[in-house]
């Protein structure tokens, strides 16, 4: 017994390090819908182009992807495959060995089929908006998520510069309640350091925009980690409706059968 509690214990360590990555800090809702496929389609362009360099989703496959999402098979091909003589049945896997991944970056960089039902939509779409430059770290970014990530800002180009300063912040009271001024109306604000901040027009989206990519990117992992999941929302509507009919008649066969015990 004591041997299997043991055991136990040490399965759950790899679950418990892996969860425990910005444990405190607030997270946004992001607030997905996968079944907008205008935003899947999004999503898996932004995957293709700025995740798969490093990391794969090869327990997803193309053609699966294409046919789910609306992408005719040649486009996708064309635009989302950019390692030589992948086919479209073929599963989601990057060009990078494992022996390189962790020779750069000391690990290789796990799958992200799954990443978002083991972290949370609410968690990836907070962590890839918390990048912040870091030139006491190795690739030069932190993130306030999950802090000294081994893992650089992909998408710096379109976010721009974010970095770590001193703002003016709108004072909130107990129930979380933007507070005004009762004489002139204005926002109440206060300064507060320590808080993430852009630095204007070095990045090629707004920041509505960025988080509307970022929410699309968020979409299609939440996808991909349960693709079934709508056929499976839809499959239970009719079991539902299949048990509500068989009940009348068990209910009917029921009074008829107890009628004359009673």
């Amino acid at each position: 017994m004591k041997k299997q509690l043991i055991a136990l214990m040490f399965a759950l360590v790899p679950t418990v390090a892996f969860a425990a990555g910005g444990a405190g800090y607030h997270l946004d809702e992001a607030n997905v819908d996968i079944t907008d496929k205008a935003a899947l389609q999004d999503g898996a362009r932004t995957f293709a182009n700025y995740c798969m360099g490093c990391h794969s989703a090869q327990y997803q496959r193309y053609e699966r992807v294409a046919t789910d999402l609306g992408i005719p098979e040649q486009l996708m091909l064309d635009n989302l495959v950019f390692t030589e003589g992948t086919l479209i049945g073929d599963h989601m896997k990057n060009g990078m060995r494992s022996a390189d991944a962790k020779k750069w970056f000391g690990a290789a960089p796990p799958d992200l089929t799954l990443v978002a039902r083991v972290r949370g939509t609410d968690w990836l779409y907070t962590y890839l908006r918390t990048f912040y430059e870091d030139p006491s770290r190795p690739l030069g970014a932190n993130n306030k998520v999950f802090p000294n990530v081994g893992m650089p800002n992909v998408l710096a180009e379109l976010q721009g510069r974010q970095v770590i300063g001193c703002k003016a912040m709108p004072v909130k009271d107990e129930s979380g309640k933007i507070m005004r001024d009762t004489l002139s109306g204005d926002v109440m604000k206060q300064e507060q350091c320590d808080v993430l901040t852009v630095v204007p027009n070095t990045g090629t989206q707004t920041e509505e925009e960025f988080d509307t990519t970022v929410r699309n990117l968020v979409s299609f992992l939440a996808y991909s980690a349960d693709p079934v999941k709508l056929e499976r929302h839809r499959i239970g509507v009719y079991v539902l409706l299949y048990l509500a009919f068989l009940f009348v008649f068990a209910y009917l066969l029921k009074r008829e059968y107890w009628r004359d015990v009673h």
